[in-house]
């Protein structure tokens, strides 16, 4: 598969993720996490949903080129929205503080994706 086909496909099924990941949060954990692993988990769905948006945009600006730093964006969104997000919910739901020194490493991964997409929109 293309890239910038497997970027927008991405993006919709981690948008569905984000939304129904947001919703199950709101209904079934509202009452079940404690405030501040509630706000940790939102921070999660956040920016799942902000990259899965991002990830959107990149698919789409591949009709302007397509240089190898929006490929390197895509993966980096992607792999960062698993770490980032995926770190932050397992920390809420398992209290396991240690998950926490994961997030920092899917923050970078999320900070190089819009380096990257800088990079590519620079070089067209």
């Amino acid at each position: 598969m293309l890239p910038y086909k497997t970027f927008l496909l991405s993006s919709a099924l981690l948008g569905f993720t984000a939304v129904g990941i947001g919703a199950f949060a709101a209904h079934y954990l509202k009452t079940r996490l404690s405030t501040e692993m509630a706000a940790v988990f939102e921070v999660g769905v956040r920016y799942h949903m902000y990259h899965a948006l991002a990830l959107l945009g990149l698919g789409l600006m591949f009709q302007l080129g397509q240089p190898k730093e929006f490929v390197w964006a895509g993966y980096c969104f992607i792999s960062g929205i698993c770490l980032f997000s995926g770190s932050l919910y397992a920390l809420a739901l398992t209290g396991t503080r240690i998950l926490g020194a994961i997030t920092p490493l899917g923050g970078v991964l999320l900070l190089l994706g819009w380096a990257y997409m800088a990079w590519g929109l620079k070089s067209l």
